[in-house]
C-alpha cells in the first residue's frame, strides 16, 4: 500500500506508470513526473508520441532478430559486413555492447535469452533453430558465442554447440576477460572488445573448463 499522499490522482497515477519502470523508485518517478508539468506541451506531446510511435512501429530483424525500423536491420543489410561471421547474444544490448567496441565486422543473432530452467526458459523459447537452419544452409564459417559467463551461459553455449558441431563450421567463443558471472552489457569496451578479437575455439574453451573443475572436485 502506498503511504504517500498526493493531490491529484492524475499525478499519483502517472508516478505510479514511471515507478514501474526498471530501476525507477516512486522518489525518483515523482522528480520524472514534476519534470515534465514544468515542460511546454508540445514537448511533453513530442516525448509521449515518441514512445507509442516506438511501441507500435518498432520491428525486429526477420535475419538476426535484432531491433530494427525496417524488415532487415542495417547491419544485416550493410554489404561491408562479413555475412560469414554470425556472432550469437543473448539480446539485443549486447548487440549494443558488441557494436559499441567497434572490434566485430561479421553480422549477428539474437537468441532472446538463455536457457534457464529455473526461469523456465528452455531451448525452444529461443532463436536457437532459426541459427541452425543459417549455418545447414551453408555460406557461414564461424559462429561466435557471445553470451554471458554464467552458468546459464555456458549451458546455452554448450547446447549451441552440440547442434552446430556437425557442420562444417568453426565455433569459437570470447575470450574469458569479461569475468566470470558477468553480463556483456556491463563489461567495459576495452575489455569486452579483446574478448571478441581474442577469441579461441569453443571446444578448446570447454575442455579447458572441464580440466578446471575436475581439478577443483578432486
Amino acid at each position: 500500500m502506498n503511504p504517500d499522499h498526493y493531490p491529484s490522482k492524475l499525478l499519483e497515477a502517472a508516478i505510479s506508470e514511471f515507478a514501474g519502470l526498471p530501476g525507477i523508485g516512486r522518489k525518483t518517478a515523482l522528480r520524472l513526473v514534476l519534470h515534465l508539468l514544468r515542460q511546454d506541451k508540445a514537448d511533453v506531446e513530442r516525448f509521449s508520441g515518441s514512445i507509442l510511435k516506438l511501441r507500435n512501429e518498432i520491428r525486429h530483424c526477420s535475419i538476426c532478430y535484432n531491433i530494427s525500423d525496417t524488415e532487415i536491420c542495417d547491419i544485416c543489410s550493410d554489404k561491408k559486413r562479413d555475412q560469414g561471421i554470425i556472432c550469437v547474444v543473448e539480446s539485443i544490448r549486447d548487440v549494443m555492447s558488441i557494436e559499441n567496441t567497434r572490434q566485430f565486422s561479421g553480422v549477428y543473432h539474437v537468441l532472446g535469452g538463455i536457457i534457464s530452467p529455473m526461469d523456465g526458459t528452455g531451448p525452444g523459447d529461443l532463436n536457437i533453430e532459426p541459427l541452425v537452419e543459417k549455418v545447414a544452409h551453408g555460406g557461414i564459417e564461424e559462429v561466435v558465442l557471445a553470451l554471458s559467463t554464467t552458468m546459464e551461459g555456458d549451458t546455452t553455449n554448450f547446447y549451441i554447440y552440440r547442434k552446430l558441431n556437425k557442420y562444417p563450421v568453426t565455433i569459437s567463443t570470447i575470450a574469458r576477460g569479461v569475468s566470470i558471472g558477468d553480463e556483456l552489457e556491463y563489461a567495459d569496451e576495452i575489455t569486452l572488445g579483446r574478448s571478441i578479437v581474442n577469441r579461441t575455439l569453443f571446444e578448446s574453451s570447454f575442455r579447458r573448463a572441464n580440466q578446471v573443475n575436475n581439478t577443483n572436485n578432486q
